[in-house]
């Protein structure tokens, strides 16, 4: 049932005073578009992939491809928008040469290079409400360093400098981050790496030593979605004449906290950091394979006895049916489509 006259008596009132867009009702707000992860593994276990205008935290240990996902979801956006811009605070080194393996155009990412912790806020306070990038990237939050910390002497304790600046700058950065509730506007996408640290004097029932990430509590409330990264294998390849080469690795990716679609939710993903002999170069995910393990497991892709159907498309073996989505960009982007329409929230 609608709302009545004296809830829209109400809204006008709070409208008049605070302009017009203030209140509105629920079903007529515009709905923020996701950001695709590049990885259809991940989008699905994201409810889509990425919620806009909301921040996300991508936490893990050292080398376990945070900075990784996010120049990957970086060149997927820039794929599929030519006007795609990020703004990227670079706390570590930025690696261009490395960002473009990884399908980073360059030339469409704006890099801030300071591990000054309140210069990098203020940078992405600037940059999130000028409403001129898609994209603001931290990396990272443990190199950062707050002013307070950096002026004292190497045995002067500086306690939770860098947590109060953090809860200060979330409770800022809504403001900045909000979009029209009338209109569709500009979304953005926000993305901070931080890493895991022992929890000292922690207790885990397990017995092992829990863990925290560096920050404070703050921001753990203030995060929509928080995806934690870790490596689960290498990926070696044997070579001709003996001997084996690593070629890649397994990155599986966990949703910690998602307040727009299940948390805990698990998906995996094989990267390459060099060419392999299955045709798959430096700086991609196996894609072929994810396609159709999500395919086939969201019901899209049908099994009858040794053939598998898509659609019009039928193929005998799991074999052919590889090959041919390997080869067929616009069988994968169909395909896609097809499994996250079957994970979108509000898609029945």
């Amino acid at each position: 049932m609608p709302l009545d006259d004296e809830a829209r008596a109400i809204m006008a009132r709070i409208n008049k005073k605070h302009g017009a867009g203030s209140v509105i009702v629920a079903s007529t707000m515009p709905v923020a578009p996701r950001f695709t992860t590049g990885s259809i593994s991940l989008d699905v276990m994201l409810g889509g992939g990425w919620p806009g205008n909301q921040w996300n935290e991508i936490v893990g240990s050292e080398s376990s491809g945070k900075t990784t996902v996010a120049h990957k979801t970086i060149a997927a956006n820039q794929q599929r928008d030519p006007e795609f811009q990020t703004f990227w605070v670079a706390a570590e080194h930025y690696d261009s040469e490395w960002a473009t393996a990884l399908g980073v155009d360059v030339d469409r990412v704006a890099v801030y290079s300071t591990n000054a912790m309140e210069d990098a806020y203020t940078a992405m306070l600037q940059a999130a409400e000028s409403r001129a990038f898609d994209a603001v990237v931290l990396d990272s939050y443990p190199a950062l360093v707050a002013a307070d910390e950096d002026a004292k002497e190497m045995d002067q304790a500086t306690i939770s400098a860098g947590a109060r600046i953090t809860g200060r700058f979330f409770r800022k950065v809504g403001a900045v981050t909000r979009r029209s509730l009338v209109e569709l506007e500009r979304p953005l996408l926000p993305l901070i790496i931080n890493q895991w640290r022992d929890q000292i004097g922690g207790w885990s029932p397990s017995g092992m030593t829990p863990k925290t990430s560096p920050g404070g509590k703050a921001k753990n409330y203030a995060y929509y979605t928080r995806v934690e990264a870790s490596r689960t294998e290498w990926l070696d390849e044997k070579r001709p004449g003996g001997g084996s080469i690593r070629v890649g690795q397994v990155i599986k990716l966990k949703t910690i906290k998602s307040k727009s679609a299940a948390p805990q939710q698990v998906a995996t993903v094989k990267f390459y950091f060099a060419d392999s002999s299955s045709g798959i170069l430096k700086g991609e995910y196996d894609t072929t394979a994810e396609i159709v393990t999500m395919g086939m497991f969201h019901g899209v892709i049908e099994l009858s006895g040794g053939w598998y159907r898509y659609r019009e498309n039928r193929w005998q073996g799991k074999d052919k049916m590889n090959a041919a989505i390997r080869h067929d960009l616009t069988l994968q982007e169909q395909l896609t489509e097809d499994v996250l329409d079957r994970v979108r929230p509000g898609v029945e």
